[in-house]
């Protein structure tokens, strides 16, 4: 794989982004899977992600590196990722609590934020000791949400077909984050491992519960 496709696969496919890529198709690409909001409502949904899992993160990342804690937006060293992550998880935490409301929400969406949140969660904990793939866990819970939705029946056969495009979308995205030389084999699998069964845990713990 050529350097400009790594790269720009890296960036189409920033873990940041992912969030908002998977509320857009639930919301949007599955229909019947979201009853609640109504389709003229959604766009609180996907703007409330937008805000809390990319753009206030991306800006205190931008802050970081403002007062000198950060080298550069691609945070290469494990020791830089500490602060941002920590950042991004409090973001996420609050997005969660917005959009776990029964009462406004189908339960979909505030269980895929919580998931989301305890997913950047523990990559914090983890790259306080090991720099594991950031992109691996976001595309490994990408496919987790499409494998639950597959597996639970919900969302009809158009769910096949995002469950086949999300597992060529996390092969070429580590195989990127390879050829890119970010991370080693070993923290590749292990991002894609936590985000999988992290999110495939929490769909089996829903449904037998």
């Amino acid at each position: 794989m050529s350097r400009g496709l790594a790269t720009a696969l890296s960036v189409v496919f920033h873990p940041l982004l992912v969030p908002s890529y998977l509320y857009y198709i639930v919301c949007y690409q599955l229909p019947g899977l979201v009853l609640r909001p109504l389709l003229p409502e959604r766009w609180f949904v996907l703007g409330t992600v937008l805000l809390f899992t990319f753009v206030l993160p991306t800006l205190s990342s931008v802050v970081l590196l403002r007062f000198g804690l950060l080298d550069s937006l691609e945070m290469a060293a494990r020791r830089q990722r500490a602060w941002p992550f920590l950042l991004a998880t409090s973001s996420f935490i609050i997005a969660a609590v917005l959009l776990y409301r029964p009462q406004f929400f189908d339960a979909l969406l505030g269980q895929m934020m919580v998931g989301m949140a305890l997913a950047v969660g523990l990559t914090f904990l983890i790259t306080l000791r090991w720099k594991i793939s950031a992109h691996g866990v976001g595309v490994g819970g990408a496919l987790g949400l499409f494998a639950v939705l597959y597996l639970g029946g919900k969302a009809g056969d158009t769910i096949l077909w995002w469950l086949v495009g999300s597992v060529l979308v996390a092969g070429a995205v580590l195989s990127a984050r390879l050829a890119l030389n970010a991370h080693t084999v070993a923290q590749v699998w292990a991002g894609l491992g936590l985000g999988l069964g992290l999110v495939l845990g929490l769909g089996a713990g829903l449904a037998a519960g």
